[in-house]
């Protein structure tokens, strides 16, 4: 059997009347993995033993309760730790470590029923936008071997892309599972902030940081996020609120909703088929009876600066526990405290973590605090105020999720500040801690996937999976696959 064309709910009916087991299911995907991940390199770790053990006891238990996810194969992102299978946020600097306990979202999957199959590769600590920034390997984008596959949660969304399983976990700090989603034609969420437990989630910038789903489709990625989502007392900033069923309104029913374009989303530095892309998307969307109107974001200018000095800021405290002492890579041949502490961070750290950190710890130094951190702080609050004028009389934001389609591998490598560039459209989401959704929106004349974002007040992720789900529902995308 194959999963490459399936959903959570055929392979949950198929589980259901008896036409496979889970054990074969989980062998699939296995096999899919043995026969593509040689090109696309997206596991940085299998779990094959302890996937297998898992889909026996769902094959145990049965599938008479419902939970669609019980007996499901699912990748995680190498940055949420998973007991008893290597978690290396993809760095030198834990490439031993082997967790002790499973970050909430991985407790939550296991009492779904789900199976692991496996640790997902990532740009270094998440720190980039391509997965070139791996200390292990390259992952390739299923569309395109030659291009990247977006980032930071880069073999998250080429797992899904390229049928190795049906669904997987990320993380988004700036952009980190739309980027991806949209550079590989697949359904991608960052959740409003506190929805979803961070607790297990390897810091990279605490006030930013967001687990989400991954899928192929939207009503996939609705359950999934149904599963993981809910109040953790172990996360001070999680929401302790009701989780709604996010799935119970894909009707394709739009008619009412009023729809923000902001003029701000068509610049020169965003693509012409892009833009065209957005533009059709709006015209479906006033088909179909929503009234959409363009309205302006003067802050969006501004969100790459605050951003960068904000999440770097943030990275540069958190990475300091690993410090060669008490956990992660420790150099060889040093003679005193303090070479040990500069030799390990050296050598267990990439170039980009290393960028980032001596960013952040600048923007925290006497004498520049209120002048970088203090006054990107100022302006995330001004980036919030826009987002709740918008949202006073609108339902959702639509634009496009990334300025290009996928790049090649190798080209940005020499430009960093053009890889930061390339998160214009998606770090503001992050800043105002607000949803935000990336589903395809087309291809472009080479090939490549376009991604369209819907945008989406506090807590109104329902509101977004009604909308994207009626976009999908307008198009046919979803019956085009990358040929591997």
């Amino acid at each position: 059997m194959s999963i490459f064309n399936e959903t959570l709910t055929s392979l949950h009916e198929g589980l259901v009347n008896k036409e496979f087991s889970s054990v074969e299911l989980t062998q699939a995907a296995f096999k899919r993995i043995a026969e593509t991940d040689g090109k696309v390199e997206a596991f940085l770790a299998l779990n094959e033993e302890g996937a297998l053990k898992q889909a026996q006891a769902a094959d145990e238990k049965g599938y008479a309760d419902g939970n669609i996810l019980n007996g499901i194969p699912l990748g995680i992102k190498d940055n949420i730790v998973t007991e008893g299978v290597t978690t290396t946020a993809a760095s030198r600097m834990l490439g031993d470590f082997m967790p002790i306990y499973d970050a909430t979202v991985v407790t939550k999957l296991k009492e779904a029923g789900a199976v692991n199959v496996g640790k997902l590769n990532m740009d270094e600590f998440a720190m980039g936008g391509s997965t070139e920034n791996s200390y292990y390997k390259k992952t390739k984008n299923a569309w395109d071997l030659t291009k990247v596959p977006g980032g930071s949660s880069g073999g998250s969304a080429a797992a899904v892309a390229s049928g190795e399983v049906v669904a997987s976990l990320g993380s988004d700090t700036g952009g980190s599972i739309r980027q991806p989603a949209a550079f590989n034609g697949i359904v991608g969420m960052k959740p409003t902030y506190g929805r979803v437990s961070r607790y297990g989630l390897i810091a990279f910038a605490s006030s930013l940081d967001q687990i989400g789903p991954m899928t192929r489709n939207v009503t996939d990625n609705a359950l999934l996020l149904e599963a993981i989502s809910g109040y953790d007392k172990r996360d001070s900033t999680s929401l302790n609120m009701e989780v709604p069923k996010f799935s119970a309104n894909l009707n394709g029913k739009v008619a009412g909703m009023k729809i923000a374009l902001p003029k701000e989303y068509f610049q020169d530095g965003v693509s012409a088929e892009i833009q065209e892309a957005v533009r059709k998307a709006a015209a479906q969307f006033e088909e179909m009876g929503a009234t959409v109107e363009e309205v302006s974001m003067p802050t969006l200018a501004y969100g790459i600066p605050a951003y960068y000095i904000i999440a770097s800021s943030e990275a540069s405290s958190n990475l300091q526990r690993f410090d060669g002492v008490r956990y992660g890579y420790r150099a060889e041949n040093v003679n005193s405290l303090e070479e040990l502490y500069i030799k390990s961070r050296s050598e267990g750290f990439g170039m980009e973590v290393k960028r980032r950190i001596m960013l952040g710890s600048f923007s925290l130094s006497a004498g520049f605090y209120d002048a970088y951190f203090k006054k990107a702080g100022q302006v995330r609050t001004l980036i919030k105020r826009d987002f709740a004028n918008i949202f006073a009389g609108y339902d959702l934001i639509l634009g496009p999720t990334t300025t290009t389609t996928a790049f090649g591998i190798g080209e940005k490598n020499d430009d960093p500040l053009a890889m930061y560039m390339d998160d214009l459209l998606t770090v503001t989401i992050n800043l105002a801690g607000v949803p935000a959704i990336s589903v395809p929106g087309g291809f472009a004349a080479d090939g490549m996937p376009i991604g369209i974002q819907l945008i989406g007040n506090y807590f109104e992720e329902a509101k977004i999976y009604q909308a994207a789900f009626a976009l999908e529902q307008a198009n046919d995308y979803l019956d085009q696959h990358p040929n591997l």
